[in-house]
């Protein structure tokens, strides 16, 4: 069984380059098929899926790197709750809804967590 690495993050991505960053290495330590990466957005960080990155901090890892995320075949997650989810549009790469409860038990399943 592949380790497993999960990527939290929840720095706002149009005002800090932590998001674009995380999804970034994401990318780049899923491609090497040795790990299962999963990545989930919460509160502001959702707004990485925005169809619209050109607002955000080094946009174009979002537009390079979201991509490669899909070809994992897995979503990626974001908070229920998060206020912005509505302002997402269009989203490059498919998500799924998860609760507090279920992020923590993703973590605690994982062999690294990483925040963001």
């Amino acid at each position: 069984m592949p380790r497993s690495a999960l990527f939290i993050v929840n720095s706002d991505p149009r005002t800090s380059p932590r998001p674009a960053e995380a999804i970034r290495i994401a990318a780049g330590v899923g491609a090497w098929k040795k790990v299962e990466v999963r990545v989930a957005l919460c509160e502001a960080a959702v707004l990485a899926l925005s169809e619209f990155p050109d607002e955000l901090v080094d946009e174009d890892n979002f537009t390079r790197y979201l991509p490669i995320l899909r070809e994992f075949g897995r979503p990626v997650f974001v908070e229920t709750g998060a206020p912005l989810l509505k302002d997402l549009g269009e989203t490059p790469v498919p998500y799924e809804r998860i609760t507090v409860a279920q992020l923590a038990a993703m973590a605690a399943a994982s062999d690294c967590v990483l925040r963001f």
